[in-house]
């Protein structure tokens, strides 16, 4: 397939929210409460909710930095890429990069609602995450119909709650939570505790995939005080595989046979061997752990389950038929600095060349697509939101690095997907 043919749905992308977001969404009596973008004396901004600062307001968000000013979080919104926090530059960028659709996660509440869970007053929390829900759903996922795939942020200190929610939003047409990848270190039950079973009820019965992206127990991977950030960097989507065999062990696979997880951001090619590690510890261990699957082994229940997901990952593709083909989703990242943007095309084109075009299709856009039950074609034609006709529409979007001490363009020419794609190495 020509990579102009690709359709490209990202199942992880991320957005930074804008200081209006709850402008129309919040009940009266609370709108004088609700978050705050507020500057700091510095000069730098920051989320007031209840008095309490988040932590972020970026949240790594560097796409069109120089690489050599990429770091944890830009400090300002004027520092940040405009299709960050705007929907229309936003599907300009996606364009521009030839992505159709996209699921975008948090950046200030945290990856499921943290922040929001920490409020004193418990009802005005809830009446702010779910005005945030609305807002995400009615207007940056509603704006542009086809392009935007909702999720939702849980109400995590309450599982009926969450429950509630899972509903109300459905109904809504989203069909994807987040949640904690380890929600111990959250200060709530494990995955392996019943607590969670009304929200893994209301997610099964709405056909709701439930999202841990890494970093969603609110920790990185630090093997020792003094380790180069490279190290975390590297560690990081591995270290969903502690998230994986917490969900193969735990009973809530089984207890549930039609719920689905997607492990968000967490690449693909280790997964192969941890397969092949927990049928072994099942085979070798199950008279004294007293574990049983039936007539299944762990790695097929982990196969028909879970969705995995990746943003550049040869070795994984490579070994794709050790995986299931039919839960193989992509991810783009933005505005990440792992990002592929807005390269994404010609970055899968060296994993995908030679491979079938049904195959193509399943890992670009169709299993995406299926499992977030996303009807983009409802909306909008293939021949609409292939990578070629999507470039087309938006060629003048500007390209080049933007820096964010100078806050000027560096260079005076506009930059162009052509430009870029012209200094990839050979091969790339």
């Amino acid at each position: 397939m020509n990579m102009d043919d690709f359709v490209l749905v990202s199942v992880d992308d991320h957005l930074v929210e804008p200081p209006d977001m709850f402008d129309g969404h919040i009940p009266d009596k609370y709108k004088d409460a609700v978050p705050q973008l507020i500057q700091r004396a510095d000069g730098t901004d920051a989320w007031v909710f209840e008095g309490q600062e988040a932590t972020n307001v970026g949240l790594n968000a560097v796409a069109g930095r120089p690489p050599d000013e990429y770091g944890a979080e830009p400090t300002k919104l004027s520092e940040i890429r405009e299709g960050c926090y705007n929907i229309h530059e936003r599907i300009r960028d996606m364009n521009a990069n030839g992505v159709a659709a996209a699921m975008n996660f948090p950046s200030y509440p945290q990856f499921c609602g943290q922040y929001f869970a920490r409020a004193q007053d418990k009802d005005l929390g809830l009446a702010v995450l779910r005005a945030y829900n609305d807002w995400h759903i009615d207007e940056w996922c509603g704006a542009y119909p086809g392009r935007m795939i909702p999720l939702a942020l849980p109400p995590i200190w309450d599982p009926n709650l969450m429950a509630e929610e899972v509903r109300r939003v459905a109904k809504k047409g989203c069909h994807a939570v987040t949640f904690s990848e380890n929600p111990t270190k959250l200060g709530y039950p494990s995955l392996h505790d019943p607590h969670w079973d009304p929200f893994w009820q209301a997610c099964s019965d709405e056909n709701t995939v439930v999202c841990l992206h890494i970093g969603s127990s609110s920790s990185v991977v630090i093997t020792s005080v003094d380790a180069p950030v490279d190290t975390m960097i590297t560690l990081q989507p591995m270290s969903i595989v502690n998230a994986a065999a917490d969900l193969v062990w735990s009973p809530t696979l089984r207890k549930f046979p039609d719920l689905t997880f997607a492990l968000s951001e967490g690449g693909i090619g280790w997964i192969p061997y941890f397969l092949e590690r927990v049928d072994r510890v099942y085979k070798m261990h199950r008279a004294w752990t007293h574990q049983d699957f039936g007539d299944k082994l762990p790695s097929e229940v982990f196969l028909e389950r879970i969705v995995t997901c990746f943003i550049d990952d040869g070795f994984g593709i490579e070994n794709r038929h050790k995986l299931n083909l039919d839960m193989i989703t992509w991810e783009c990242d933005y505005p990440h600095s792992d990002s592929t943007w807005p390269l994404a095309p010609e970055s899968l084109t060296g994993y995908l060349a030679g491979l079938p075009d049904d195959e193509i299709d399943k890992i670009t856009h169709q299993n995406a697509l299926r499992l977030f039950s996303f009807d983009m074609f409802g909306h909008l034609p293939r021949e609409q939101v292939t990578v070629g006709a999507l470039r087309a529409q938006s060629p003048d979007v500007d390209l080049g690095y933007r820096s964010s001490q100078r806050l000027k363009k560096t260079g005076t020419d506009t930059v162009t997907v052509l430009d870029l794609a012209a200094k990839l190495p050979t091969g790339a």
